[in-house]
């Protein structure tokens, strides 16, 4: 038999052309083959589909004004819920764009617990859909993917496992920064988080989310500890804030207010000199649907924005009274005023009147007088109108609580007196 024919394979009627040989048939057949697994392979068959992202690992030449970003997403419990959690990848879209647009270098990680440490998705992926691509329909494409692969890789982040319960993002802040220093160009840094901080000198379980002075114990008490973020040459930008998964507690557009301001101040908003600066990007985040982990994560603290609790004004008595006396100056009307408005605006709320006064008074009078002043408070805050005040005089006060003071700092014998001397005025919600 002819070796070839021994090679050949032939259809059902087939038929050799009379006075050829097989070699041609067989070559064209071989080419067929060959043709067919490369169009098999490359429509997926069974080997490793095209990285659409994979052109982004190639390293680009940085110029001077070359950027890097840095996201981070938190995958604490209060974004991630149990069932359904923040979509950071699909509510970001106009963010990634300008990434893309500016052509930066980028990494994606995630962060929770209360460790500094990211665990990164991806390192120094360049978005650079320009530099040794000169066709503008190719460069379109790319551009188009790079939105794309951002997204995908942020969307990778936000499905990480959480590292521990709660979330310390200023630790994070600080980790995301430190992951910049060595880049050249501008320093770019992405922030994904409800800013629900449950760890670190930012912790918020037990805030009030009420005013500024609040805002201005906690910044000077993580300055104190040293744990503000040092984001000298760093554009901050938050996304989320005040957004926790559907399953949490939600805050009042109010509370989300005080949350921005409080972020902002802690980001040293402001503060252009450093050459930095802090965003709070208007963005609404959506839910998306997340499989059940394998592993349960850790449970989460969960931040109550603590609505019941009563909003305490202490007023220096000073500021209220002559010494000795249980006459309201007039200087002092303003101040009660601006009580008496925060009163009657919080709906279903009633006032408490506590009286306090220094040792230096006589000690038969003490509770006398400390009564005075209440019922003397009580008064000026009725004329004002509200309905629902109690007055009670306490006389001495058993301690002074001074929440807004740095930790580890003294008190003087001057300071001391005042905070004695004073009146306490309790907003109650309930």
């Amino acid at each position: 038999m002819n070796p070839t024919d021994t090679a050949a394979v032939r259809a059902p009627g087939h038929r050799r052309a009379p006075g050829r040989g097989g070699g041609a048939p067989l070559l064209a057949g071989a080419l067929t083959v060959v043709l067919i697994a490369g169009l098999t392979s490359a429509c997926g068959g069974d080997s490793a589909p095209l990285d659409a992202c994979g052109w982004m690992k190639e390293p680009v030449e940085a110029g001077a004004d070359a950027g890097h970003t840095v996201v981070l997403v938190d995958t604490s419990a209060s974004v991630r819920g149990t069932t359904a959690g923040r979509d950071y990848a699909g509510g970001i879209g106009a963010l990634l764009a300008a990434v893309v647009e500016r052509k930066d270098t980028v990494s994606v990680g995630s962060f929770s617990g209360d460790s500094a440490q990211i665990t990164w998705t991806v390192k120094d992926r360049s978005a650079d859909w320009v530099t040794h691509n000169d066709n503008a329909i190719n460069q379109k494409k790319r551009k188009q993917q790079a939105a794309e692969c951002l997204s995908g890789f942020v969307t990778k982040a936000q499905g990480a496992a959480p590292r521990g319960s709660g979330s310390n993002v200023l630790a994070a802040l600080t980790a995301g920064a430190a992951a910049l220093d060595s880049v050249r160009g501008p320093h770019r840094l992405l922030v994904l988080t409800d800013g629900l901080s449950t760890a670190g000198c930012a912790d918020l379980r037990a805030a009030a989310f009420r005013d500024k002075s609040e805002i201005n114990a906690i910044v000077r008490v993580c300055a104190a500890r040293d744990e503000k973020p040092d984001l000298k040459g760093v554009d901050l930008t938050l996304a989320g804030l005040g957004q926790p998964a559907a399953d949490q507690p939600a805050p009042t557009a109010a509370q989300r207010t005080w949350l921005s301001s409080l972020w902002r101040t802690l980001c040293g908003a402001g503060k252009t000199a450093s050459g930095a600066s802090c965003t709070v990007a208007p963005t609404a985040i959506g839910t998306v649907d997340h499989p059940r982990p394998h592993q349960q994560p850790p449970p989460d603290p969960v931040v109550r924005y603590a609505n019941d609790r009563p909003e305490t004004y202490q007023l220096p008595g000073a500021a209220l009274f002559d010494t000795s006396s249980s006459t309201v100056r007039r200087q002092a009307l303003p101040l009660l005023n601006d009580v008496a408005v925060s009163a009657r605006t919080t709906s279903g709320s009633r006032v408490a009147v506590y009286g306090y006064v220094d040792p230096r008074g006589r000690p038969d009078n003490n509770q006398q007088l400390s009564q005075a002043r209440a019922d003397a408070v009580q008064k000026v805050l009725t004329g004002l109108g509200l309905t629902r005040v109690t007055a009670y005089g306490r006389g001495l006060p058993e301690g002074c609580a001074t929440p807004q003071r740095a930790a580890g700092s003294r008190m003087s014998a001057a300071e001391r007196l005042q905070c004695d001397r004073r009146v306490d005025i309790e907003i109650i919600r309930k």
